[in-house]
């Protein structure tokens, strides 16, 4: 189990580009709404990179850098370069990037992909395209959000009402609370 402080909540899906984003970006408006604070722990495939070529921060981490931390008035980015850290580094752990976040910041982490952690998930659901419920193999999935019919005892959820998702989200936070840890 994943130590934090505060809730984890995540979305997984069969493959990619299934609408596991798209859910987020229509989502995270609804919950601010609800007065919570958000943050997200988005996972990337392979070497992607947030920094552009002739950028000073791309020039100094590309010199070898390990850490380079950008600061300004509006935000602050902090990239980490596991491969100058130690040979014998690997991806990141969702449990090492939970420990990167300032929790005091937010009343809810977001995690966008990770399918294999043991945390509670919602399933991104789109029977059309004939993959296999990961709800029915997976008793970390709390709910499916699917655009059409799916074969689950978990609550299904209409993944093109991000309203609807948000309350089944701040019901089951009021359910953690009330929950004896």
């Amino acid at each position: 189990m994943i130590a934090c402080p505060i809730p984890l909540l995540g979305f997984c899906a069969w493959g990619s580009n299934l609408g596991k984003t798209t859910l987020l970006t229509r989502l995270i408006p609804v919950l601010i709404e609800q007065g919570l604070r958000i943050s997200v722990i988005k996972h990337a495939h392979h070497s992607f990179d947030i920094d552009h070529p002739g950028k000073d921060s791309y020039r100094i981490r590309a010199s070898g850098a390990v850490q380079t931390l950008l600061g300004s008035s509006q935000r602050w980015a902090l990239m980490t370069e596991l491969a100058h850290a130690s040979p014998e580094c690997t991806e990141a752990s969702l449990g090492e990037l939970v420990r990167q976040m300032d929790t005091a910041l937010a009343d809810l982490i977001l995690v966008e992909g990770f399918r294999q952690e043991a945390i509670a998930k919602i399933e991104v659901y789109r029977p059309s395209l004939g993959h296999p419920l990961l709800a029915s193999s997976d008793p970390h999935i709390i709910a499916v959000a699917s655009d059409g019919p799916a074969a689950t005892g978990l609550p299904v959820l209409d993944l093109n009402d991000p309203h609807a998702i948000a309350k089944f989200v701040s019901q089951w936070m009021e359910n953690l609370a009330k929950s004896p840890s």
